[in-house]
């Protein structure tokens, strides 16, 4: 079922408010986006860098997670799908989390993040470089925060 999550119709048009957002905040595409907003969605979820994403409820729940989100965080969809967001940080690291995404909530963007982050099994890996943004809708509104990477290596 994993595989084929790209193509449920909501996954596809929340990885359009993804790709539209990050490009509106960083000013370029995360990936080629070339052919259907379908083809996007495939390609964004079967990615070779992560890209993970929460809503804006009070304590915000992760509502995506690509192959390679899902596979460093040890989780499933489902699982992903249904974990607050600040759970992806041990205790100790959370304050640090949250200042960073009060910054994203006031510009916009924030790159070049850096931190310890926590699977679901324990395991403890450092983020690098890490890009989160807000996710926005064609009138601006916040819909929730992102963020992407490609450069991790687990800690002990």
């Amino acid at each position: 079922m994993t595989s084929l999550i790209w193509a449920l119709p909501s996954v596809i048009a929340w990885s359009k408010q993804l790709l539209d957002s990050y490009h509106h905040w960083i000013g370029r595409d995360l990936l080629v986006r070339s052919g259907s907003i379908e083809d996007q969605a495939e390609a964004l979820f079967a990615a070779p860098f992560v890209v993970v994403s929460h809503g804006v409820e009070t304590d915000p729940i992760l509502n995506y997670g690509n192959q390679a989100a899902l596979d460093l965080w040890e989780m499933t969809w489902d699982r992903l799908t249904r974990t607050p967001s600040h759970h992806t940080a041990e205790p100790m690291n959370r304050a640090e989390r949250a200042r960073m995404l009060q910054q994203v909530k006031e510009r916009g963007s924030y790159d070049r993040y850096r931190g310890v982050r926590i699977s679901a099994t324990g395991r403890r890996f450092l983020v690098e470089d890490a890009v989160v943004w807000t996710v926005i809708d064609a009138q601006g509104r916040s819909l929730g925060q992102a963020a992407t990477f490609s450069r991790w290596s687990r800690v002990s």
